[in-house]
């Protein structure tokens, strides 16, 4: 990703609202590219590889929602969702299918700005953290490629499942907090949402077939946190 003039692509049916979003994110210096529908917005991505996406739930044919999950299957670029459905079960969706961030309408600019920067700088320092693979039983965690195996096949994680076992994997060994994942992985915004954390780590836990009472993988510290494993 460019530390300069990142691409931001906006995704939108709605005009006004691009044009709005437009305006705001290239007066803060971003490159700016739109699109109404998820046609429109994965020949957008294949075309110019956008450093961060806005998406909105609320479209015609193809939503939000399945629209990050077409992204997910072959990218962890940042997406942070915006819309209007603002309840608890709608942030958490929009977390389990993949994005980054959740930010409701109507919202601050600063505030929106914000999670953008957060965003960017997040990505930067997995990005910027070169490590060996991790390897525990018949599990690798390849962190320059992004990459996640088991027995030699590829299991395919969201973009916060994958950042969660790469922390645990990076840490193994050391018990995490709760509070330490939660800011590392999600941002200070979702300190305290143990829900959240819980939520994603049985994701996560299901995909890599690991059982939470006599796992292989990941222990949990009941009342404290997470522990990953490590090869004796």
């Amino acid at each position: 990703m460019s530390t300069k003039n990142p691409t931001i692509l906006v995704v939108d049916d709605d005009e006004r609202t691009q044009h709005m979003l437009g305006s705001m994110l290239r007066l803060e210096g971003y490159r700016v590219i739109t699109a109404s529908n998820a046609d429109e917005a994965l020949k957008q991505f294949n075309y110019e590889s956008p450093d961060l996406i806005l998406l909105d739930i609320m479209m015609p044919e193809i939503d939000g929602y399945d629209l990050c999950q077409r992204i997910r299957e072959f990218s962890q670029v940042p997406i942070i969702m915006l819309t209007a459905k603002d309840s608890e079960q709608d942030t958490i969706d929009g977390l389990d299918v993949g994005a980054d961030d959740y930010i409701t309408k109507p919202f601050l600019s600063k505030e929106l700005l914000a999670r953008i920067r957060a965003a960017l700088r997040r990505t930067r320092l997995w990005d910027e953290r070169p490590s060996p693979p991790f390897h525990l039983n018949d599990l690798t965690v390849d962190f320059d490629n992004h990459q996640v195996l088991q027995k030699g096949r590829e299991i395919r994680l969201t973009a916060t499942e994958y950042r969660l076992l790469s922390y645990l994997a990076r840490n193994a060994g050391r018990v995490l907090t709760a509070d330490a994942i939660l800011n590392v992985v999600w941002g200070d915004r979702y300190y305290g949402d143990v829900h959240l954390l819980q939520s994603t780590m049985t994701n996560l836990r299901s995909k890599l077939g690991d059982n939470a009472r006599n796992p292989q993988y990941i222990v949990t510290r009941s009342g404290i946190g997470y522990m990953m494993r490590k090869e004796s």
